[in-house]
């Protein structure tokens, strides 16, 4: 499926996701219409999904982050889908996974301080439907966060 400029392009993407299409193809070592077909072919096959900003929320004032671990009522036929579309609808809310097992979803809560935190979770997580159990792990540091892959 990826050929070795393929790989080349996409490591040298993930280094500097901003960088021109030029830039890269010149840092890739190929013609920049190469570069650009190639990347296009990429995206259409779903291997580049697009790019994004990332932020850091605490350079915004929100220094507290909590990972909730939270049981849905299996015996319910729509929890998972009640729960999840209210789930989006909370702004604080910045991360939605699902699992199988013991813990169902994962929602990552970013708040301003503790107190604001207390708010969130009082009046918008605890409304939440079919919640069984919820388990708060609040964010002390981060040692690896990457997004890339050895290519």
């Amino acid at each position: 499926m990826l050929d070795d400029t393929d790989r080349r392009l996409l490591r040298h993407l993930q280094a500097d996701p901003a960088q021109s299409v030029a830039d890269l193809a010149r840092t890739s070592g190929v013609a920049a219409s190469k570069a650009y077909k190639r990347l296009e072919r990429l995206e259409a096959l779903g291997v580049l999904k697009g790019q994004r900003a990332v932020i850091d929320w605490r350079a915004l004032g929100y220094a507290v982050e909590v990972s909730l671990r939270v049981s849905l009522d299996k015996t319910e036929s729509r929890a998972f889908d009640e729960f999840i579309a209210v789930a989006r609808e909370v702004p604080e809310v910045s991360e939605i996974q699902t699992f199988l097992g013991r813990v169902d979803v994962r929602l990552t809560v970013l708040a301003r301080d503790m107190r604001h935190y207390q708010e969130i979770y009082r009046r918008r997580i605890l409304i939440l439907p079919h919640i069984v159990d919820v388990e708060a792990l609040m964010h002390v540091t981060t040692i690896k966060d990457v997004e890339t892959l050895p290519l």
